[in-house]
């Protein structure tokens, strides 16, 4: 049962694709300044539990709540009214943009224009819009990287990009898919610490296979496999849980 000061819940969530159950009664809640991390083997449903949150899949069946609310499933576009932002295991740039342009595209819902008039210099927007895309780069200590275009940046610069374009639309749910993917330990270190200091602006939800940033960064966890939640909890106690240990984390986690 979702708590009623919880800021998203989800409830009995199921997603079918043709004859194969990808989801079954999934539970998650998350509550405000908070970090949730979503774990479980490959295939576990990690990922379509993201998708059915962003709109990119209609959940066979399921509740979903905000502030206590009932709410219908967000659709694509609807999701920066639904104050949700999510980053892509990709990263999903567009190279031939500059950073700030990449991160200007983020912030269309604060267009009072066509967006691809205010975006690129086409109105009285732009200014207004690229003061947001600073402000979030500043954010992820990126400004210096602001004129750079975007495929001549590192693989971790692309990572803090981003995350800056999730985050220029203020969101109260930022979204992250497997933050740390492809990087070294010094960079870790970095994410890990970005991640404490984004929660006091915004709840996070990550999905993530490094079990160090996990351990880390969550304050409490969601454990999938095949489908269904088999532990949730205190991010400590779900790491000792036999059916944890038993079906992703091995026995060296105890």
């Amino acid at each position: 049962m979702t708590t009623p000061s919880a800021l998203l819940g989800v409830e009995n969530l199921r997603v079918d694709f043709g004859g194969l159950r990808a989801l079954n009664d999934v539970f998650l809640e998350l509550r405000h300044q908070e970090v949730v991390g979503v774990i479980g083997p490959n295939g576990a449903g990690k990922t379509t539990l993201f998708n059915a949150l962003c709109g990119l899949v209609e959940p066979t069946q399921g509740q979903l709540t905000l502030d206590g609310k009932s709410h219908s499933w967000p659709k694509t576009n609807e999701l920066v009214d639904f104050g949700i932002a999510r980053t892509l295991q990709g990263v999903a740039l567009f190279p031939d943009l500059t950073v700030v342009e990449n991160v200007m595209i983020g912030a269309q819902k604060f267009a009072h224009t066509g967006f691809i008039s205010a975006a690129f210099g086409r109105s009285k927007d732009e200014s207004k819009l690229r003061d947001r895309a600073m402000l979030a780069l500043e954010r992820v200590y990126a400004t210096g990287l602001a004129d750079r275009r975007a495929d001549t940046l590192s693989y971790p610069d692309t990572k803090r990009v981003a995350i800056a374009r999730a985050l220029v639309s203020e969101p109260r749910i930022l979204m992250l898919d497997e933050p740390a993917g492809g990087l070294g330990a010094e960079d870790i270190a970095w994410m890990n610490g970005l991640i404490h200091n984004l929660k006091l602006q915004c709840s996070i939800l990550l999905v993530e296979h490094h079990m160090d940033v996990v351990m880390s960064v969550c304050d409490r966890l969601y454990v999938l496999n095949f489908g269904e939640v088999i532990s949730s909890g205190a991010a400590e106690t779900v790491r000792r849980d036999p059916a944890v240990i038993a079906a992703y984390l091995g026995a060296s986690a105890t």
